[in-house]
């Protein structure tokens, strides 16, 4: 398609394996540029013959598009090539048996094709058959296909100069086949370049073709080298460290290659494959430069010939780590391997290759001599002594090393020498030993399977497997006080408008009402009337309707279980009258209620939110009353067994007990509610590591990055499993996830400006002090001092009711079709709840590693063990804490961070290990003295060394930053504490009081009465401690304090019935 204009006729001529397969007929261009050649033509592919299957996967079909000239009188016909095109077999290794291409055309230099616009230009299009498959359905379900990618080497030796004879760059890497066979990739015809632009990205992937006529031809289709953070590379040169030079060196002078080669490999040579990884996992990957003499006049003989052209100089090594191809689901590696030099018995230690991949293609590549085979660089013997040119040329090099200085990786500095460039072939000899190590040279090379050899197990079969060792729970019943809880709201919000309809019938007809007797029917119309046109007029009928509306729906929901919409008119018909009937008879019932039955008082009913159970829990914790914090657990979960955090706080409370098997419980339970609940299934892993049950956490994990692959902490929580299984390839391959997700995460928050990454976003948010602080009240009620108690609302006060009440509830009822829901929020009718609140005097408290997720305002560390270590301490997983702070240690720029200190301060309070957690706090004081979490875990370790003069200090420094601390409750309570032994009980009362502001609690309200009491505010002092008896009637200290309350103001029967139970519960 789309040829010159001027061109009259072309034929195709078609190559394959650097034989011709034949020539189309010649064929005249059509006027749009087109001619049909309707040419076929075919070769056998034979495993044995000359065109094998790795022939079919490396080597393209080419296509050359040839002008055929008008020929001249009594003269040949002359042709022109105009253009060549490839065609890639690889479908037929794919299973296809046919398959049809449009082949871009390229022109060939100086050709007719080359002047065309490059939208102009043109294409063949190529049907390729086969008779039968090529693969078996065995061959191609259990066979692969190999593909290794030579990029570049960069950093060369200062003697690759593009000056002198030419020079072949070669590379080989031997691939196993089948039995003991062995399959070369050969790289030959490296261009070397000298130092300028760096290579580009994306950049096509080239065949390896020779006799090319057209350059474009060489880029394999839709095939690009893509490049990628040097972090993510699996090879060598991928430290931040090694990142200046890499960068260096891509701009300097390098050797490039940009080729694939392919090969298939069949299902015996899949399993060589993998027992060769096995064995040995370290592949080697051979480099040289072999000298080409430009052809001589005269005439050589054939031994000078092998010995002036086939011989290769700088015969270096690279050594490919194969073992990630192990790992599970990976089919790539691709990074920079240094090149060091080619020695025989380092060679054999390292890959177990007795000799040299040239040694076997010496006949391919024409080697007649044994020199090259030395170790160190090749060179003849007798032919040793350096010559005067080599002189001249050794000092213009040194020269050059002084004017222009390379940057060379860490291992280049260890062995600097001088070696010589080779002025002729004949007279060559290095000095230097080791002139890839010197220069830092490095490879960068790609290997790709088509298919894992290790298949990665997919997610149904690793939710199967969980769900064999973990089965999901079966549905508990439907509540039943659904139904029940909805006629209730329907009634509050009948009895809501019927108090406001009262109030308007009072507005308009208040002076006309009878003192007694019934009113006529005459008048009772006239009422009714002007009662709706009021209503409609001021819209106050549609907003009584849209409040009933949200009542009513959620009874056809609770009450009659209608979810779906119905079949036929008829049946929903019969469902509208059954359900008119039913709510008029509750409108009655309600409003008979609100008329003539005296309202019973309210029975004060007190339920403590999960917020205020999950507090008080981390209160006794840390007083280490490790019972009474068992209960407010077991609390949580009898109010809501199907709540998957209420399972895991208990599981973390199991694990500061160091109760593994009990916390496994919690957690399997947590994860039987949701089998593919992230959290549960890394803690389910955790737990599984520590009762040393390996094979079970590798399947937890592994099904966490499954579930969740943006997971930051799942990534790194498998890496530190794999490295305790000695597992070092996949750990890496873990962590370096993990960092690219983070790195990720950090570009993303950094470009949009959203808040720091925490990770509590690993966990669903749990209560915690300040979420309880706003669901259970601020400050509770209390005289006096203590500032008003909640005022009841008035419900309405009850009047004479016009007899239009009831029809116009009704009418309102009949109006409806269907309903639709309207976030209507019922008014609650008030009634006088206390809040609760709490705290004692010194108090022996041990303070617990995870600090309550309050504020997190501090800047969150950026690094993925320590956001592992912020999860892991939230449940106590001390083990694995350990495990990834000393991860963090290793990967520090400069020195720990304030974070690592403070996170390892936390691990030896709960060792109780007193020095070294003073050591560590000194160290984040120096590095971050304005965060007030590490002041506040100064002061924890100073109170827990009974030092509370230090302590103090420590705390009324935290609570004077702008931040509060993640731990700020329990700061407040022991400074309280202080205060109250220091007899400053007006400052112990506002401390008390601040507590109180921030998360109430029995606790809290304690300290408020103690100090009160000491003060001689004795109405207050019993407020607050009524409030703390009201969160907590179990607590001796309470009811002690009472009982002196009583006594100071003459009770004397309370203050007895305070002392027994004071005694009862005990002192």
């Amino acid at each position: 398609k789309t040829i010159k204009g001027d061109v009259s006729a072309t034929l195709v001529r078609v190559e394959y394996n650097g034989a011709i397969l034949g020539d189309s007929s010649k064929t005249d261009v059509l006027p749009d540029g087109t001619a049909n050649y309707n040419f076929m033509t075919s070769f056998e592919c034979n495993p044995d013959g000359p065109n094998s299957l790795a022939d079919v996967a490396q080597k393209p079909v080419l296509l050359t598009v040839i002008e055929v000239l008008q020929k001249e009188k009594k003269q040949k016909e002359k042709t022109v090539p105009l253009g060549q095109a490839v065609v890639d077999l690889l479908p037929l290794l794919q299973g296809q048996c046919s398959f049809k291409v449009s082949a871009p055309l390229y022109a060939v230099p100086r050709s007719p094709l080359e002047s065309l616009h490059p939208e102009a230009k043109g294409g063949l299009e190529v049907t390729v058959c086969t008779e039968e498959p090529l693969l078996s359905a065995a061959q191609l379900s259990n066979g692969n296909l190999l593909s290794v990618t030579l990029e570049a080497a960069y950093s060369v030796p200062e003697a690759f100069l593009p000056s002198g004879p030419p020079h072949n760059y070669m590379a080989c890497l031997q691939v196993p086949a089948a039995g003991e066979k062995e399959f070369p990739l050969l790289f030959k015809n490296g261009i070397l370049k000298l130092a300028g632009e760096k290579e580009p990205f994306p950049r096509p992937k080239k065949w390896s073709l020779a006799n090319i006529m057209a350059p474009g031809v060489l880029n394999i289709p839709d095939s690009f080298i893509v490049g990628g953070p040097y972090e993510d590379e699996d090879g060598e040169l991928n430290k931040r460290e090694d990142r200046e030079f890499r960068i260096q060196a891509e701009s300097m002078k390098r050797i490039v290659w940009d080729m694939e080669k392919r090969c298939y490999l069949d299902p015996a040579a899949v399993v060589t494959l993998q027992k060769r990884i096995t064995q040995c996992q370290y592949w080697p990957v051979e480099v040289c430069r072999m000298t080409v003499a430009p052809a001589s006049k005269g005439k050589t003989s054939e031994a000078d010939k092998g010995d002036e052209d086939k011989q290769i100089f700088f015969h270096g090594v690279a050594y490919i780590n194969m073992e990630p191809l192990l790992c599970p689901g990976v089919k790539q590696i691709r990074g920079a391997f240094r090149v060091f030099t080619y020695q025989d018995n380092k060679v054999f230690e390292k890959t177990k290759c007795q000799h040299s991949v040239f040694r076997d293609l010496r006949t391919q590549l024409h080697l007649t001599k044994e020199g090259p085979w030395t170790p160190g660089i090749s060179t003849s013997l007798s032919k040793a002594f350096p010559s005067k040119t080599q002189k001249e040329d050794k000092e213009k090099i040194t020269k050059d090393k002084d004017s222009n200085r390379r940057v060379r990786s860490r291992e280049a500095y260890c062995n600097v020498m001088i070696f010589k460039v080779p002025s002729n072939p004949n007279n060559s000899m290095i000095l230097s030993s080791q002139p890839y190590v010197e220069a830092g040279t490095f490879l960068m090379m790609e290997i790709k399977l088509d298919k894992a050899l290790v298949p990665r197990r997919l997610r149904e079969d690793l939710t199967r497997r969980v769900e064999q060792m973990i089965p999901p729970r079966p549905p508990l019943p439907p509540r039943t006080d659904g139904a029940k809880k909805a006629v209730e709201d329907y009634h509050n919000r009948v009895t809501s408008i019927a108090v406001s309809i009262l109030s308007e019938c009072r507005e308009l007809f208040g002076k006309q009402l009878p003192d007694g007797g019934p009113t006529d029917p005459q008048t009772l119309e006239e009422q009714k009337r002007q009662l709706n046109f009021e209503l409609n007029k001021s819209g106050k009928y549609f907003a009584f309707k849209e409040q009933l509306k949200y009542a009513v729906v959620k009874i056809v929901r609770e009450k009659y279980q209608k979810t779906t919409a119905f079949e036929t008119q008829e049946e929903f018909q019969a469902f509208l009258s059954e359900l008119y009937v039913y709510l008029m008879d509750q409108m009655h019932i309600a409003l008979n209620q609100l008329l003539f039955e005296e309202a019973a008082p309210p029975v004060p009913v007190l339920r403590m939110t999960e917020e205020q159970l999950w507090l008080f829990a981390r209160e006794a914790e840390v007083n280490k009353d490790y019972e009474l914090a068992s209960v407010y657990h077991q609390k949580r979960l009898d109010q809501d067994q199907r709540n998957i955090q209420h399972w895991l706080d208990y599981g973390a409370f199991r694990l500061l007990l160091e109760e593994t098997t009990k916390a496994q419980e919690c957690f399997r339970q947590a994860l039987s509610l949701d089998p593919h609940h992230i959290q549960s299934l890394l803690l389910c892993g955790v737990v599984a590591v520590m009762l040393q049950h390996y094979a079970e956490a590798e399947i937890f994990f592994e099904s966490a990055c499954c579930l969740e692959p943006s997971s930051i902490v799942a990534w790194t929580l498998s890496g530190l499993f794999y490295e305790l299984q000695n597992n070092n390839i996949q750990a890496e391959m873990a962590f370096r996830e993990a960092k690219k997700l983070l790195k990720a995460q950090l570009a993303k928050e950094g470009e949009g400006g959203k808040k720091q990454i925490s990770a509590t976003s690993v966990r669903s948010p749990s209560p915690g002090p300040g979420n309880a602080g706003q669901n259970a009240g601020a400050l509770a009620p209390a005289k006096r001092g203590l500032g008003p108690v909640w005022e009841m609302v008035n419900s309405g006060r009850r009047g004479e009711i016009p007899n239009c009440l009831c029809h116009l509830l009704g009418f309102t009822l009949c109006g409806w079709g269907l309903f639709v829901p309207s976030l209507v929020s019922a008014p609650a009718l008030a009634s006088e709840i206390k809040s609760p609140v709490l705290v004692s005097g010194p108090m022996e408290i041990h303070f617990l590693a995870a600090p309550s997720p309050v504020s997190g305002l501090r800047q969150p560390p950026c690094t993925i063990f320590m956001k592992t270590v912020e999860f892991l301490m939230k449940f106590n997983a001390i083990q694995f804490v350990h495990m990834a702070l000393a991860h963090e240690l290793l990967s520090f720029q400069g020195g720990p961070s304030c974070a690592y200190y403070l996170a390892l301060a936390r691990t030896c309070l709960l060792k109780e290990d007193f020095s070294k957690c003073q050591e560590c706090l000194r160290e984040a004081v120096r590095i971050d003295p304005v965060n007030p979490n590490v002041w506040a875990q100064k002061g924890h370790l100073c109170y827990l060394k009974r030092d509370f003069g230090e302590a103090k200090e420590c705390y009324e420094r935290t609570i004077s930053f702008v931040e509060d601390a993640a731990d700020v409750h329990f700061v407040y309570l022991r400074l309280g504490s202080i205060y109250l032994e220091e007899k400053e009980f007006g400052r112990a009362k506002q401390t008390y009081l601040l507590a109180c502001k921030n998360s109430a609690s029995c606790l809290t309200w304690l300290g408020v009465g103690i100090a009160c009491y000491r003060l001689e505010e004795m109405v207050d002092a019993e407020d607050a401690l009524t409030e703390a008896n009201t969160l907590n009637n179990t607590n001796a200290e309470v009811w002690g304090y009472l009982a002196l309350i009583c006594l100071q103001g003459g009770r004397q029967r309370e203050a007895e019935q305070c002392y027994k139970y004071t005694l009862k519960v005990g002192v």
